[in-house]
């Protein structure tokens, strides 16, 4: 079964978006990667990096009116999510495309994923959980489902879904929570209960990360990762920072220890492969998106609050003794790793 992805980005996801490339190189046996280049420098690089797997579409042959009405009054970020939709449903009619699934450029592949495309059955909308761990969650907000592994199947009920997320994310895409919407990544909640043909993807190793990782206990086993007697599909490595000091901040997650060293570690040396191949080409390409070290204290705050604001609604005391008491504490001592 030959499986269609599609993603996007600009050049400060360059590194993580190649990478996801490899992995699927690595894990899967028949695929194709169609990828969005959201401006000129990521898609001369990408021109040159000979992906086989792989066409690269410029933001100039993908952009339609709609998109460009909306695009003045966004936020690149947003922006970017409100694309999202746009994305697959432009390789679905553009290409002729019988299934394509959408994927985060930060996410890697450990196991060939055609199985979850397969357990689908007849359904047309696969969508993944967060799967939060009680310490990060965030789905009152977030969402209970997250926008890193989204499938639609070109059928009657798959196209509905994907033109109604495409319709709503014309109208409100923005990075804030209003009115039960927040981005793009709210609105799937409500689908199960919508429409017909949505599938909910439960495997605990499609969607680890680290807003999850403390709930799993990752293992090698003859040389695969499994959670348990489940492999580890992919990860999504959201919230991986590149400081100028060389080192990484991982986004203000407590992550265990075996996380780090078979996924973070190896993840990280491969993204620093990448931007020195880049670099070797193009002197003055920053593939990594690296940030002055000296925002470090804001990046900082932004996790040790921003991300548990929720947690105040429900109680100022589990939100104190959270942050300042429990494992976070050691965490945000540590929250920095450097790879040699």
């Amino acid at each position: 079964m030959k499986l269609n992805f599609c993603t996007l980005f600009n050049i400060n996801y360059l590194a993580k978006g190649v990478a996801l490339y490899d992995s699927l190189i690595k894990t899967c046996p028949d695929f194709h990667l169609y990828i969005f280049a959201f401006d000129d420098l990521s898609y001369e690089v990408l021109r040159g990096e000979n992906l086989s797997n792989a066409t690269i579409i410029p933001l100039a042959d993908f952009e339609n009116e709609r998109l460009l009405a909306v695009k003045a009054n966004r936020s690149k970020a947003e922006y970017c999510y409100t694309c999202t939709p746009f994305t697959a449903k432009y390789c679905i009619e553009t290409f002729a495309l019988d299934h394509c699934t959408y994927i985060d450029a930060d996410i890697y592949f450990y196991t060939d994923p055609t199985g979850l495309i397969v357990n689908m059955g007849d359904n047309s909308v696969l969508i993944t959980p967060h799967n939060y761990h009680s310490l990060y969650d965030q789905s009152a907000i977030s969402g209970i489902y997250c926008v890193q592994f989204v499938c639609f199947k070109n059928t009657a009920d798959g196209m509905k879904v994907l033109n109604w997320w495409a319709d709503a994310c014309i109208k409100w895409c923005y990075s804030a929570y209003e009115d039960g919407k927040m981005g793009d990544q709210k609105y799937l909640d409500s689908w199960p209960y919508m429409f017909d043909g949505v599938y909910i993807c439960r495997a605990p190793g499609a969607g680890m990360a680290p807003w999850n990782a403390l709930g799993f206990d990752l293992k090698e086993k003859n040389n695969r990762l499994m959670i348990g007697d489940e492999p580890l599909y992919f990860y999504h490595f959201h919230g991986l920072i590149y400081l100028s000091n060389q080192k990484w901040y991982i986004g203000g997650y407590v992550i265990p220890a075996a996380t780090m060293a078979y996924v973070y570690k190896p993840y990280i040396k491969h993204l620093l492969e990448i931007d020195k191949e880049v670099r070797s080409r193009f002197k003055h390409a920053d593939a990594l998106n690296t940030i002055d070290v000296k925002k470090v204290d804001m990046i900082t705050l932004k996790y040790k609050v921003g991300i548990y604001v929720i947690d105040i609604k429900k109680s100022f005391r589990k939100f104190f003794s959270d942050l300042f008491f429990n494992e976070r504490r050691k965490h945000y001592r540590s929250n920095y790793i450097k790879i040699d």
